[in-house]
């Protein structure tokens, strides 16, 4: 039975208690209006005849003979009828009590169907839920509108929430366990470089020893300060000091900072000025991101290749192109360039693989979103978009 069946059947019962209680207050009633009117009767009568009063207290305390009598019909030959004098008593009560028994009898069966409906429920939902603490999915089942039914809807969320993160804490340990065997080999190479270098400065004080022990001990420190750099990210303890910022000159500022890195590859920088366009984004950290952006372009461009910038702005964002003429992104590897340790194809021998990733990090702190893509006319571009909030 429905819980909408069960509300019908109990309105019912309760209806008919409320009819049956309202007829017993109505005989109390009729009563009371019979003996008004007998009394008023006696009243009046031994006023006009005193000499009766005998008789007729005589005949009152005689009222067991008079509901045996026979007799009827005297009033009759008056023009008086029982529907002067007040209702039939016995059809009267038991009337008013088939009503109350079958009022009961529908609000004790309504209390044991909603009792039963309610346990049935409880029940089903018990189940479902030791399912789901086993693992196993559990579809949301359908159920009638009422509290229990709101009751149900929030459980199914609170469970919901609880296995999403009891499965994001599972991945993150999952990943924390791969990110600290990818640190552990990222910190090997260099490590064992430079032990090597100077087991071989020793034997040969050869100064170009000396280079490499200096070419690795810069590759540590940077590790160090991106390892430093994502566990504060992780940690939400990176402080971004959001202002208006030029978007040519932040893009210039890069270039300017990979200068040195730019004689050594042979690929130039080239920013292109169009209008004028303001990001609301922390300078330092922005320019942070787009340097290993751009780090990366010039990183796969062929030697003597350039690195374009583009920037353009529409009333949503504002869209900045950093794009090589390289040979583009392996198409397998796009998918995974933005992960943290992640090395592709044409990753270089050095790589660390966490450059791209903290670039991500950085502008999506900041409402924006990055992707990679290769340029239908070659070579790869990354599409950086800032959106522009009130």
């Amino acid at each position: 039975m429905t819980e909408r069946k069960i509300k019908i059947l109990m309105g019912l019962a309760a209806f008919l208690i409320v009819c049956s209680v309202s007829a017993f207050a109505m005989y109390q009633y009729q009563a009371r209006e019979q003996y008004r009117l007998l009394d008023a009767f006696c009243e009046r009568l031994q006023e006009e005849r005193p000499d009766v009063e005998q008789t007729m207290l005589e005949i009152i305390k005689e009222k067991d003979v008079l509901r045996e009598s026979e007799t009827s019909g005297y009033l009759e030959t008056f023009g008086y009828t029982p529907s002067d004098l007040g209702w039939n008593r016995g059809i009267f009560l038991k009337s008013a009590g088939a009503g109350l028994l079958t009022g009961g009898i529908l609000l004790f069966c309504g209390f044991i169907y909603w009792r039963r409906n309610i346990f049935q429920r409880i029940r089903i939902l018990t189940d479902d839920l030791e399912k789901m603490n086993q693992g196993d999915s559990v579809l949301l089942r359908k159920e009638a509108e009422g509290e229990f039914s709101k009751l149900q809807d929030e459980i199914y969320k609170t469970v919901t929430s609880l296995q999403q993160t009891r499965d994001y804490a599972v991945r993150a340990k999952n990943q924390f366990a791969d990110h600290l065997s990818n640190i552990a080999h990222q910190l090997k190479t260099p490590v064992t470089s430079i032990s090597l270098s100077l087991q071989m400065l020793q034997k040969t004080n050869s100064s170009k020893y000396i280079l490499q022990i200096k070419r690795q001990l810069n590759r540590l420190k940077y590790l160090e300060e991106a390892l430093l750099l994502l566990a504060r990210i992780d940690a939400g303890t990176l402080v971004l000091k959001k202002g208006k910022t030029d978007v040519f000159t932040l893009l210039m500022l890069a270039a300017d900072n990979l200068q040195e890195l730019s004689v050594q590859y042979g690929v130039s920088i080239d920013v292109l000025k169009t209008e004028e366009a303001d990001i609301s984004a922390d300078p330092e950290w922005t320019m942070e991101a787009v340097i290993n952006l751009m780090k990366d372009c010039m990183e796969h461009s062929p030697e003597g290749g350039r690195v374009y910038c583009t920037y353009e702005k529409n009333p949503l964002y504002i869209q900045i192109n950093i794009w090589d003429e390289g040979p583009g992104f392996p198409e397998e590897d796009i998918p995974y360039l933005f992960d943290r340790f992640f090395r592709g194809k044409n990753a270089k021998k050095d790589s660390i693989g966490i450059g791209l990733s903290i670039a991500r990090e950085i502008i999506e702190m900041q409402d924006g979103v990055v992707r990679a893509y290769n340029r239908p006319q070659g070579g790869a571009c990354f599409e950086i978009r800032m959106y522009q909030r009130e």
